[in-house]
């Protein structure tokens, strides 16, 4: 019944898979790699139930690789000058695991073809299989299969062990959402112009209420301050702080209690004409008297800059006349529903201009052609996406709960017919001499790789974060990201697998082709 239907298997495999995945082992669960385990389980079984599913396989990483993306680009390219570190340590680790290779592979007895499959399966990367039989023949895909699943096991072990860890970063700064907000409610004390004020000018804090000889109204950008004004300043708890001692002191009654005059509403970004501008662009004091402070995506609180760019699905908290708030409430959308639709429009042009991308064939010597493929492409033509944000009517990000959504859904069915198809060779080989030594390898592969990236990560001074999101790019396992991003709730985890995924592509890609030359 499973060889007749390839949906239904997919779907038993995704189903177990997760059931799998939620099984602890010690202070780990494996989450959405299980279903590339009960795939080897099951493709092992019966060969035949992984034939055919090569289309739903690449739709399933194309699918992820875009989303995540779509998510990391704007990180990605504010950070890159923290980026260019941790690219170039990826790159050079893989020179380092190569050499490495070669020579515990000749030690073991095992041939090119078999080191540059395990090479490619220890470290997940399939163009570099496809690039490595070419080069050294089809035993490489032996090598492949044995690896693959060893790849996975140690990097989620790996990326467990630290991407919890807070060791010092000094050259990573923490994004804007890893203090939180809070709010104070503050008597001034001194006359002073709003720019004097620490954190305005660079945005550390914002303001909103202002209470002057009895009367409440929102405060206006570029006003002075009086003494005996009473005023409401948010932001990060020291920045804040600092606020607080410069103006005065912190009053027992809060401001917000009052909502006659001025009140407060959280609302949902779902106008596609807000979507895609900043804070400031939508000049809400000239339009409403009012202004936004806070911003949540996701489970982030991000304080309302005037340089922020608003999605789809951000939660923004208002704050405006009482008169005003229903018609700043119809003006930013507030709609739940809107926000739940994806724009097919938009995501797919989105995934045609990756998937184009990724056919772009280029040569290199050796007589190969390299392309990045319908993995790394999608997530290149995401990253320049999503930091573009829009192109006039189109609008490329998509909301945080969408995103999320398709990003499972595509793994699975990665993960799950990727499973399927590697099954027979793994069971053939897995417990011949042969295989152990190919296991043997991958287990230095991948372990030599963890320990050289991530004690190289710190040594950069990036943080664990970044290190292990870094990680997961540089083995280029979508299920590491995902085990990662569920520990974790990190814009630099994202971030640092953008970085390093299609690079170390092309890395591994000349990795395999120096095998062969080698051998």
């Amino acid at each position: 019944m499973l060889t007749a239907s390839p949906l239904l298997t997919i779907l038993l495999v995704v189903a177990l898979g997760a059931a799998v995945g939620v099984i602890p082992f010690g202070p780990l669960r494996f989450g959405a790699a299980g279903a590339l385990f009960v795939g080897l389980a099951l493709g092992a079984l019966e060969p035949s139930l992984g034939e055919g599913l090569g289309i739903v396989s690449s739709l399933g990483l194309a699918l992820f690789v875009y989303t995540v993306g779509i998510a990391a680009g704007e990180t990605f390219f504010a950070d890159l000058r923290q980026q260019i570190p941790v690219m170039g340590l990826g790159v050079g680790v893989i020179v380092v695991v190569t050499v490495l290779a070669v020579l515990v592979g000749a030690a073991l007895g095992l041939g090119p073809p078999l080191v540059a499959g395990v090479l490619a399966g220890a470290l997940t990367s399939t163009p570099a299989l496809a690039a490595a039989t070419a080069a050294t023949g089809p035993d490489a895909a032996i090598g492949y299969s044995l690896g693959y699943p060893v790849g996975v096991v140690l990097s989620i072990i790996a990326v467990g062990l630290v991407v919890q860890r807070r060791w010092p970063g000094a050259n990573d700064s923490a994004p804007p959402s890893a203090e939180g907000l809070v709010a104070e409610s503050v008597h001034v004390e001194r006359a002073t112009l709003l720019r004097a004020v620490p954190g305005w000018s660079d945005e550390t804090i914002k303001m909103s209420y202002l209470i002057r000889s009895g009367a409440t109204r929102v405060l206006a950008p570029g006003e002075d301050l009086h003494p005996g004004d009473q005023v409401l300043v948010i932001g990060a708890p020291d920045a804040v702080n600092d606020a607080v001692l410069f103006l005065g002191h912190r009053m027992e009654r809060e401001l917000t209690s009052d909502r006659d005059a001025v009140d407060f509403k959280r609302l949902v970004v779902s106008s596609p004409a807000i979507a895609g501008r900043t804070v400031a662009q939508l000049n809400l004091p000239s339009r409403y008297g009012g202004v936004l402070t806070r911003v949540r995506r996701g489970d982030n609180d991000l304080l309302a800059r005037d340089d922020l760019v608003l999605q789809l699905g951000d939660r923004v908290l208002a704050v405006a006349p009482q008169s005003e708030l229903a018609a700043l409430t119809t003006y930013l959308g507030d709609s739940e529903r809107r926000v739940s639709e994806v724009d097919a429009l938009a995501l797919g042009l989105g995934m045609v201009v990756g998937l184009l991308l990724g056919a772009v064939t280029i040569p290199i010597p050796g007589g190969v052609a390299f392309s990045l493929g319908p993995a790394a492409g999608p997530l290149v033509a995401g990253m320049v996406l999503g930091a573009v944000h829009r192109s006039g009517p189109l609008i490329w990000n998509i909301p945080l709960s969408v995103n999320l959504t398709i990003r499972q859904l595509g793994l699975l069915l990665f993960l799950a017919t990727v499973g399927l198809a590697s099954g027979p060779l793994f069971a053939e080989q897995a417990f011949t001499p042969t295989g152990l030594r190919a296991g043997a390898l991958s287990v230095v592969v991948v372990g030599v790789s963890a320990i050289a990236f991530l004690g190289g990560a710190r040594l950069l001074g990036l943080s664990a974060q970044r290190g292990a999101g870094g990680f997961a790019g540089y083995v280029g396992q979508p299920a590491v990201l995902a085990f990662a991003t569920q520990r974790v709730s990190d814009e630099r985890i994202d971030a640092g697998y953008a970085a390093l995924f299609a690079l170390c592509i092309i890395a591994k890609i000349v990795a395999v082709q120096v095998i062969g030359a080698v051998g």
